[in-house]
């Protein structure tokens, strides 16, 4: 397995407003950090070096998220880092919506962000509940959604961004708020992860 250093961020921060459940009982930015510490801790007990990119609460601006990652690309050769953020999704405003389930995106074009993607779709499909939609794009012959989101498109690594699941549907929000939901995400994350440390 390749001794590459891993970043894991965690998406928004505690004043970003509206990135919650309608009923407020699940905040993006508190639930990602508890996915991202459990993923680095995971992955640290496994031998492997993980960084939680942003330990901060408060919402730190994509540049800076994105400065940080160059800096360790810089440091240790862009082909020896990997970065994972992760987020959860929203199909509306504010209200309850039907949209359910857990994607991946990357930049356009064939990156090295396409195969950690796909890495970590493999294991969205072992570790997430046959109820649970796996959301796909295959128009370019792989399964993750394409985008020029900031933190893709100006970190130099391979990079990809996860939506986990639907902070306005109500039975995402259910199996999110569970110890099994938290447990299942940590999971795929850790295994796909280490799947792509182990063949690229």
């Amino acid at each position: 397995m390749k001794n590459k250093k891993i970043l894991i961020d965690n998406g928004h921060g505690k004043e970003t407003p509206g990135k919650c459940s309608p009923d407020a009982s699940l905040r993006e930015y508190q639930h990602t950090r508890v996915i991202a510490r459990r993923v680095v801790e995971t992955l640290r007990s496994k031998g492997l070096d993980a960084v939680l990119l942003v330990p901060e609460e408060a919402d730190i601006p994509l540049s800076v998220r994105a400065s940080r990652v160059n800096a360790f690309c810089r440091e240790l050769g862009k082909e020896n880092v990997c970065l994972v953020s992760i987020h959860l999704n929203a199909a509306g405003c504010g209200a309850w919506m039907n949209a359910r389930g857990w994607e991946a995106w990357t930049s356009p074009g064939q990156t090295g962000g396409d195969i950690l993607a796909e890495s970590l779709y493999s294991a969205a499909h072992r570790f997430l509940p046959p109820s649970t939609p796996i959301r796909t794009d295959f128009s370019d012959k792989d399964s993750d959604k394409e985008s020029r989101f900031y933190i893709l498109t100006k970190t130099q690594c391979a990079a990809c961004l996860t939506e986990n699941l639907f902070q306005d549907n109500r039975l995402d929000v259910e199996y999110l708020k569970s110890e099994e939901g938290i447990s299942a995400i940590v999971a795929l994350h850790v295994a796909g992860i280490e799947n792509y440390l182990k063949n690229h």
